[in-house]
């Protein structure tokens, strides 16, 4: 089977829920060195594919082209939830650029941050297409079709000239036939790829390592995304998700998407890591990755303690009282 025990959540000493899932570790050659369950798993990145997909809007400079800001750029690669930083990043592109809102495909709703989706409603305000957290991505890709002469009506269909690019990108730095690539369509409206576990892996090293990007133009493309994600990891997520919190060390490259996908790359230690949570759960999230940087030696404590912080082992009652405790249960195998 391609899923292993990974977490495992108690309430009182009884035994209440358990989350399957994989976890491959790969080198800079690609070779798996650690994995729990089968690092060839398949699963589409969902949102952890926007870095990349933001690779042909980098190559074209198109923030330099449209006068765009770091935190703009940087929203690019976003699962942005709504705060109002990014509502107004959001606004600046769409006034920069010269679109319209409706444009995007993406469909309109509310933040995805409590706190931000409350000041909405307190506001009576209606749902937008820019508070959708895939609107950053939407912004890049119609600025990329704007200055390209490219039709920006259609730039979600696959047979569009910036998805035949995204998917070419997304094979050359996974190292796999594009041929190989399953396609489906993402929650947001736009083509979603499926990569191996150990393939997801590769690409996030190759994101925090560029060098290991032979293409000059894709390198620096790379390269450029990753430095705007470290510099302005807010922007990427929120204050209060794990993407923004592994962001803040300087050492990571890292995004998340829906279904329990993520992928981290290690610069110094030159490693990539995958994992898939099988229910698709986004809470457990920390103490996998936490565990994962644990078990392989990572010396930031400060990271590892951030996303404890984040998602505390400890299992609360509405009342606040400790009612139980959630275990990382993997181990990495050579």
């Amino acid at each position: 089977m391609s899923f292993t025990a990974l977490v495992e959540e108690y309430r009182g000493k009884l035994l209440e829920n358990v989350h399957f899932g994989v976890v491959s570790v790969v080198d800079e050659k690609g070779n798996v060195i650690y994995r729990a369950g089968n690092p060839e798993h398949m699963t589409y990145l969902r949102s952890a594919a926007k870095p990349f997909q933001a690779i042909p809007v980098m190559k074209r400079n198109i923030d330099e082209v449209y006068g765009l800001t770091g935190q703009e750029t940087a929203i690019f690669a976003a699962s942005h939830r709504g705060e109002s930083f990014h509502i107004e990043a959001l606004e600046s592109i769409i006034r920069k650029v010269g679109f319209s809102e409706e444009g995007l495909h993406c469909c309109a709703t509310y933040p995805l941050n409590e706190d931000a989706k409350a000041e909405r409603h307190r506001a009576h305000e209606p749902k937008r297409r820019i508070f959708h957290n895939c609107s950053g991505k939407h912004s890049g890709l119609i600025a990329l079709c704007k200055h390209m002469g490219w039709d920006e009506r259609t730039y979600y269909k696959l047979d569009h000239p910036v998805q035949q690019e995204i998917l070419e990108t997304l094979a050359y730095i996974a190292e796999v036939p594009i041929s190989s690539i399953p396609v489906g369509i993402d929650g947001c409206g736009l083509p979603v790829h499926a990569l191996p576990l150990n393939k997801i892996a590769l690409s996030y090293l190759k994101l925090a390592c560029p060098d290991l990007i032979e293409d000059s133009a894709t390198r620096v493309a790379a390269a450029k995304m990753a430095k705007l994600m470290n510099e302005f990891p807010d922007m990427i997520a929120d204050t209060k998700f794990v993407c923004s919190a592994l962001l803040k060390d300087p050492n990571l490259s890292a995004k998340g998407g829906a279904k329990g996908v993520y992928g981290i790359g290690l610069r110094k230690e030159r490693l990539g890591i995958s994992l898939k949570v099988s229910d698709g759960s986004e809470q457990v999230w920390p103490c996998i990755i936490a565990s994962i940087l644990e078990r392989i030696g990572y010396d930031n404590q400060e990271t590892i303690d951030r996303l404890y912080e984040l998602v505390p082992n400890v299992i609360v009652n509405d009342g606040g009282t400790i009612v139980g405790e959630r275990r990382a249960v993997f181990s990495l195998e050579r």
